[in-house]
């Protein structure tokens, strides 16, 4: 029989428990009795893990990237792309993580030890969602704050109010432009719109002097809640209340880790869940208001443009929100599917929260574009002109957009405590991606190293340059993962020889890697 066939038949064999010596299982915690893996436990039902892994793959990008990318290149039409790359690349891509983990029962990290030309891999891994964690972090303390704002009428950035910084640059509608007339004297004279009109004058060519203008919600955003300074050289002053917001984040974030998995597995029945609500009950609102329908049709309506097919920066942008949106390559998809049993079924998992998470990308395109809609045609603008992406569509368009509505602040508090849930149980999964290859006796001592680590790498973020720093960090974090997906992807050379490691039996196997083969054809179970 075939040497790996030999090593394979052996696994199955052996009933796959580990037992420790009796001073060292005294001291274990947190590891239930019907756990396979007594070292470092296992999740303590499949609900558990299948709601972890979609709260993990669902976040922000979901509700506020993937909507305006979907419409920026070609509505409707974006969705053959998008569902080609989750096909041939993601589902792939996201088993042989996911199988991978589960194979060794071992983090980000240790798992690579199999193949030490790829060790780097694991590094690299923890180190995105280093990054991408701290970005995390600063939108996390920002949503908190924006929820605890909408429990006041109206709504802080309904208007200019002075209270909050606004100064004479804001204001509701757009201000006319000056004209720097010519007088019949040979004189300048710098007049509004009104007094041409009046005297039947009008603004030569290159006269027309615009004047600065901030809408309420933008203006709030900038001098309210960020004191954004003009540069990232200014680091500025520390905004208190961010700091309080950010550190009652790592309190929750902590809180719903102190044991582990067994308490975040049970978190997230809350935290993966009410997303799901929260979109529901928007959409339903955003469909009955005027001008919805309109914003409906630019999303992924009649307007869709299937020319757009042969660009090749569409087909770059599916991937890239592809990988980005199912979490591939940022080590949280080993460390949560370590904790599996070793005879779990991952082909159906992967099928399950890759479908869960690319179909709440385009529901929350219809919850966000009803909504731009009504407010396009309340200010009788085109759509284009007030979608956004990102940051801007989270804090500024969209809270726009719900301040003009009735019961403003019960649609402000329902939407910004969405972004929070959304947002929280990514960061558990990070967190377990850092401790996830130590046995659960060595957990909580990790678990403080690596949250006292975060706190102090944090620390400059309640500045009022917080905003830059986020955004570095989120570039960072992209630019280490997309090198990990590429890396994925290269064949190893071929003759070289690696080891299978398998915690569950405690054995390594020498196993020949075939000539040309990819990590997929050969980490899939």
């Amino acid at each position: 029989m075939h040497q790996r066939e030999l090593a394979l038949t052996g696994f199955l064999k052996n009933d796959h428990e580990t037992h420790l010596p009796e001073d060292m299982a005294t001291t274990t915690e947190h590891v239930g009795e019907s756990d396979e893996n007594v070292e470092r436990g296992n999740w303590s039902s499949k609900a558990d893990y299948l709601l972890s892994m979609i709260g993990y793959a669902v976040g922000l990008g979901n509700v506020c990237r993937f909507p305006f990318l979907a419409y920026r290149n070609g509505g409707g039409a974006f969705l053959i792309p998008y569902i080609l790359m989750l096909t041939f690349a993601g589902i792939p891509m996201f088993l042989l993580e996911t199988s991978f983990g589960q194979f060794a029962s071992l983090g980000p990290i240790a798992v690579w030890k199999a193949m030490p030309i790829l060790q780097g891999v694991g590094i690299t891994m923890v180190l995105s969602s280093t990054f991408a964690n701290i970005s995390y972090s600063c939108i996390l303390a920002y949503s908190l704050y924006y929820l605890f704002a909408s429990f006041q009428s109206p709504l802080p950035w309904t208007d200019c109010f002075s209270w909050w910084g606004a100064d004479e640059t804001c204001s509701r509608t757009p201000k006319d432009p000056l004209c720097n007339l010519t007088l019949n004297d040979g004189y300048f004279e710098i007049v509004n719109i009104t007094w041409l009109q009046t005297n039947n004058e009008t603004c030569p060519n290159g006269s027309e002097i615009s004047i600065p203008h901030q809408g309420p919600s933008e203006q709030y955003w900038d001098k309210g809640v960020l004191r954004r300074t003009s540069s990232m050289d200014e680091t500025g002053e520390i905004v208190w209340y961010l700091a309080l917001c950010l550190l009652l984040v790592r309190l929750m974030v902590g809180a719903a880790l102190s044991k582990g998995i067994k308490s975040s597995g049970k978190v997230v029945y809350f935290t993966a869940t009410f997303p799901y609500l929260a979109l529901t009950v928007l959409l339903i609102r955003g469909l009955t208001l005027e001008g919805a329908s309109k914003g409906i049709e630019f999303y992924i309506g009649s307007q869709s443009d299937f020319s757009k097919l042969t660009d090749a920066q569409v087909w770059k942008d599916a991937a890239t929100q592809i990988f980005f949106s199912i979490a591939v390559s940022m080590g949280g998809l080993t460390a949560l599917s370590s904790y599996n049993k070793f005879h779990n079924n991952c082909y159906a998992d992967t099928f399950i929260v890759c479908v869960a998470n690319c179909a709440t990308s385009v529901y929350a395109g219809f919850v966000i574009f009803s909504v731009l809609g009504h407010m396009a045609h309340v200010q009788d603008k085109p759509v284009s002109e007030v979608a956004q992406s990102g940051i801007g569509l989270a804090f500024v368009v969209y809270p726009e957009a719900l301040a003009q509505l009735p019961w403003a602040p019960l649609w402000s508090i329902l939407f910004f405590f969405m972004l929070l849930t959304l947002g929280l149980d990514s960061q558990f999964a990070n967190f377990v991606s850092r401790y996830g290859n130590c046995s659960a006796q060595d957990r909580k001592k990790l678990q403080k190293m690596v949250c006292t680590a975060q706190t102090i790498m944090e620390a400059n973020l309640p500045f009022t340059d917080s905003v830059y720093m986020a955004h570095c960090c989120r570039k960072t974090a992209n630019i280490i993962k997309e090198n990990i997906d590429n890396d994925l992807l290269q064949p190893l050379p071929s003759g070289r020889r690696y080891r299978s490691l398998n915690t569950h039996t405690h054995q390594q196997v020498q196993e020949p890697l075939l000539s040309g083969h990819y990590l997929i054809d050969e980490w899939t179970l």
